[in-house]
């Protein structure tokens, strides 16, 4: 899954139709390969886009649980943390490669 589409529900308060809209752009975005369509295309990819924000409002809605509400604040910051942990590992891969090339 696409790293930029973020969770949306369980939150309070909900998600709003803008992060919905945001979720379905990251979504579309994914699929096509390409961030900005041509002009042949933008129709197509805007009318995507809506139908997908849509039809993710409708199911942030449906969904039911019995979980507590969680914190917007919260899990951003433990999505924070884990691309932090997962570039720092990128990068000690990377010096290592390094290493391994001037060593060889």
């Amino acid at each position: 899954m696409c790293r930029n589409i973020v969770p949306l529900n369980n939150f309070e308060p909900a998600a709003t139709d803008e992060e919905c809209h945001d979720a379905a752009l990251q979504f579309v975005r994914k699929i096509a390969g390409t961030t900005k369509p041509s002009r042949a295309n933008q129709e197509v990819f805007d009318q995507a886009v809506a139908e997908i924000a849509r039809a993710t409002r409708m199911l942030v809605d449906g969904l039911v649980t019995t979980a507590p509400p969680k914190i917007r604040e919260d899990e951003a910051a433990k999505r924070k943390a884990r691309s932090a942990e997962r570039y720092e590992a990128i990068r000690i891969y990377q010096e290592e490669k390094r290493a391994a090339r001037a060593s060889s």
